[in-house]
């Protein structure tokens, strides 16, 4: 916790520009980890009282409460924008970044074998060790934690999860040959409010509109950073949320950086349900030059400058996705997913509904502006 990587996620937003929509939504990557750390400690020791660790000792309980610390390690500032940009994710940033610096050598000297590439393959989802679903996996502890402290610290009802009974519910169970995190089949109803609350939270904070308008502007502002070489992918990785807004805006050309920091955000002009917005190809969400090419020509149509029009339709992969054993009461063991259990939990069968209606197609504007709905679905043609 006292080397610099970590001390860095002290100044690293947990919500990026949300806080400009919830003023109380400063907290902090740094605090998540914490938290997550300690709902693994929690996890672990409920496991361990239920006779579930079996074979499993004590290298294996600190690799998974060491992976829970720094699941966000590499994180980026201001939230997922940059992910949604294009850049690497987190994830493999955080993973490459154990390796060396003061981080490795105190988790060299932490006594688990092989710990930078252990502590890794959890973080990334690759490690087949049966406690790695703790960290990464459909009920995941970083959910459980990042859901009700967004959900607090905006002052919003939605992330209202019944953790102790989840954490209560955990099981190991053998699957397909291995083991692996599971639920006990009575913790259903636990699970389902994980899944609608992060629904909720979607809908009504990460995806409001003034928190997407802001997300947008800054995709675009660091967009131009890198192409002008005011600043490297590599910068970007390392930095916190207040030293790159300042770097950014001390060369911006675009205005963006000064218009967030004093919270003058782009407006809707048109915003769509998915319904109305048809098949909005993939290059809209996954960002880059093709959609910085088609804003620009809308912008050029309804008289504005390059940049003072854009495009957002926000994407999650498997939002309500779940890959999980549970543990039926008479012992034997299913594995829930998307396609659901019917007569059990038929929530995974509402997932793609529930998702398509969080999101919305939406143009932002840096001015007021006339523009029919027409000229948005034909920038977006293939």
């Amino acid at each position: 916790m006292d080397t610099p990587a970590f001390q860095r996620l002290r100044y690293v937003r947990q919500l990026g520009h949300a806080f400009l929509v919830y003023p109380g939504a400063t907290h902090s990557r740094f605090e998540h980890a914490l938290g997550t750390y300690h709902l693994a400690g929690r996890a672990l020791a409920n496991l361990r009282d239920r006779g579930q660790l079996g074979g499993l000792g004590d290298a294996d309980a600190l690799l998974i409460r060491l992976a829970a610390l720094l699941h966000d390690i590499g994180h980026y500032p201001f939230s997922h924008a940059l992910e949604e940009a294009g850049f690497p994710s987190h994830e493999a940033l955080g993973a490459a970044s154990l390796g060396s610096g003061p981080l490795a050598d105190a988790l060299a000297a932490s006594g688990v074998a092989g710990a930078a590439a252990a502590v890794g393959g959890v973080i990334t989802g690759a490690s087949a060790h049966p406690l790695a679903g703790l960290v990464s996996g459909s009920i995941d502890l970083d959910k459980i934690d990042y859901l009700k402290r967004d959900a607090l610290m905006c002052g919003v009802p939605y992330g209202e999860i019944d953790v102790d009974r989840l954490l209560a519910c955990l099981v190991v169970v053998e699957l397909d040959g291995r083991r692996r995190v599971g639920v006990m089949e009575k913790g259903l109803a636990a699970l389902e409010s994980l899944l609608f609350a992060k629904y909720q939270m979607y809908r009504n904070v990460y995806w409001h509109h003034a928190a997407r308008a802001a997300n947008a502007m800054f995709k675009r502002l660091v967009a131009a950073a890198v192409r002008d070489g005011a600043v490297t992918p590599g910068a970007l990785a390392a930095a916190t949320d207040d030293a790159l807004i300042h770097e950014l805006a001390a060369r911006d050309r675009t205005g963006i950086a000064r218009a967030l920091r004093e919270r003058r955000l782009y407006k809707r002009a048109i915003e769509l349900l998915p319904g109305e917005a048809g098949d909005v190809p993939s290059w809209v969400w996954e960002g880059g030059e093709k959609l910085r090419r088609a804003e620009d020509a809308l912008a050029k149509r309804c008289g504005l400058e390059p940049g003072e029009l854009l495009i957002d339709f926000p994407h999650k992969t498997a939002m309500l996705g779940l890959d999980l054993p549970i543990a039926r009461g008479g012992g034997a063991v299913e594995l829930l997913t998307d396609r659901g259990w019917p007569g059990v939990m038929d929530l995974p069968r509402m997932a793609e509904d529930l998702v398509e209606s969080a999101r919305r197609l939406r143009m932002f504007v840096a001015k007021p502006v006339a523009v029919e709905t027409a000229a948005l679905l034909g920038a977006l043609e293939p």
